[in-house]
């Protein structure tokens, strides 16, 4: 059991977490009147979405980075500042640009908060049932987000308009800075502050992401052939490339090679990206189906998130339980195939449906899956990493969520627009589009059983050069309390 301290700091980094993850999804069941009332296109409405969701992931690493050398709470503090400002600009936004550019400063905000406070986590918890049971926690807490999100969104947008949406994420991240400031203890970095931190990473990997969505999104509205997608394609060819050199040749590079060689970093990572594609996705497309074939309100909309969201808790809550029985990888391959046939269920669903029918089912078996998923991963991302790249590595399995919820909601809704072009030319507009939404759950489905495919990846062991680097779990700075 944690000591009765560790508590109320694992509550206010939880907290943290929610106010990310709420962010992600909080705008979903609100777009639809965020585009009447800022006047965006039906394809602007995705980047509403992924300008937080690609300026959180692409500078994720950099977060965690800083947090290393700099300290982790002060990052915390300096994000969750920024992200209540950017949420503030984000509710009196009068037109699309400015309501993309305030989104893209909230994602900035967040990938500051994420990587300190789950670094924090595990320098506060050690190795043991303990973290085990934090970690629980903070994948209840990551995978509940995307569902409560949702349903606030409906909640709020039905009450008092899509404005106060952002107004929330406002209040939220301040009250959660407040608690910051008054529990969490500064953890000084043991002689790490005055390294280098590698900006020419930082720059290539966030504009070569940026560029890679943009020639998915483009891809999706005027098809491959448009010299705009081969342009943004070879922009980001030549920025990665750029990375890939940069990291190899630099002293303090953003991501150490050796890091991706570290336990099952790499394999847990690369899940996690397949697993961010298929959240993002669901959560895109779920409340679009409520409420333009349904005809579902938001409110409506937002409180049939419950079941999910609840199911998402129970499998957060039974990931621990479920590992020591039967294994973290063979759990974790459970949940993936879980997920798949959840998916593969609501792939079924028709334009003359109802949420008991077509919707109630299949979400309470994804969440359950989710809340699983999401636990093992988290843990396989940071297990036998050294606690002075604790902040790189939880801006690592962020940053692949993040990076492959946007690239995969950019095939995603390509695919569905695509399915809902052909169907339209001899079906009714509600029927065209239900099949275009069958499509997206269907390819996801697809996506989590390639997720579970792989998860025999997770048992690779760590090379012998950096075993004993892999092996240092325990956290060993010194703890300086904070008595503000």
């Amino acid at each position: 059991m944690p000591e009765p301290r560790s508590t109320p700091i694992l509550a206010v980094l939880a907290a943290a977490q929610f106010v990310v993850v709420l962010s992600t999804s909080i705008v979903n069941v609100a777009l639809p009147a965020i585009r009447d009332g800022v006047g965006l296109s039906d394809g602007a409405m995705t980047w509403v979405i992924n300008a937080y969701g690609l300026a959180f992931g692409a500078l994720l690493l950099l977060g965690g980075r800083i947090a290393d050398l700099r300290g982790r709470r002060p990052v915390l503090l300096a994000g969750l500042a920024l992200f209540a400002a950017a949420s503030l600009a984000a509710a009196s936004a009068g037109g699309p640009g400015q309501l993309i550019a305030a989104r893209t400063v909230q994602g900035v905000g967040a990938a500051a908060i994420a990587p300190a406070a789950l670094s924090l986590v595990m320098q506060v918890f050690p190795p043991g049932p303990g973290r085990g049971k934090a970690l629980g926690v903070w994948g209840a807490v990551s995978g509940a987000g995307g569902a409560a999100g949702v349903l606030l969104s409906g909640v709020l947008t039905a009450a008092l308009g899509w404005r106060s949406v952002f107004y929330a994420g406002a209040l939220g991240a301040a009250l959660v800075l407040v608690a910051a400031v008054r529990s969490v203890p500064t953890f000084v970095p043991a002689g790490r502050g005055l390294r280098r931190i590698d900006a020419v990473g930082a720059v290539t990997v966030t504009v070569a992401l940026v560029a890679l969505v943009n020639a998915l999104t483009l891809a999706g509205r005027s098809g491959w052939t448009d010299p705009r997608v081969a342009a943004s394609g070879a922009v980001t060819a030549v920025l990665l490339a750029v990375f890939v050199r940069t990291e190899r040749r630099h002293p303090a590079p953003l991501l150490p090679p050796s890091l991706l060689r570290t336990g099952s970093v790499a394999a847990a990572n690369l899940l996690m990206g397949l697993l961010g594609a298929v959240w993002i996705g669901l959560f895109f497309f779920l409340p679009l189906y409520q409420q333009q074939v349904l005809g579902d309100g938001p409110l409506q909309a937002g409180l049939s998130q419950l079941p999910l969201a609840a199911a998402n808790i129970v499998g957060s809550s039974l990931a621990p339980r479920l590992a020591r029985r039967f294994g973290p990888v063979p759990t974790l391959a459970g949940a993936l195939v879980l997920l798949a046939a959840g998916l593969a269920w609501l792939s079924g669903l028709s334009a003359t449906g109802s949420f008991a029918t077509d919707v109630l089912g299949p979400t309470l078996v994804i969440g359950l899956a989710l809340g699983v998923a999401f636990v093992q991963l988290t843990a396989a991302a940071v297990a036998r990493v050294p606690g002075a790249d604790a902040g790189l590595a939880s801006g690592l399995v962020n940053t692949t969520r993040q990076v492959g919820g946007a690239v995969g909601l950019a095939v995603l809704a390509s695919l569905a627009a695509s399915r809902t072009a052909a169907s339209g030319l001899g079906h009714p507009h509600l029927v065209a589009l239900t099949a275009g939404y069958r499509s997206a759950f269907l390819a996801s489905a697809g996506v989590a059983v390639l997720a579970a495919a792989l998860t025999p990846l997770l048992t690779r062991r760590p090379s012998s050069e950096h075993q004993a680097a892999s092996t240092a779990q325990q956290f060993t700075p010194s703890i300086q309390e904070n008595r503000s």
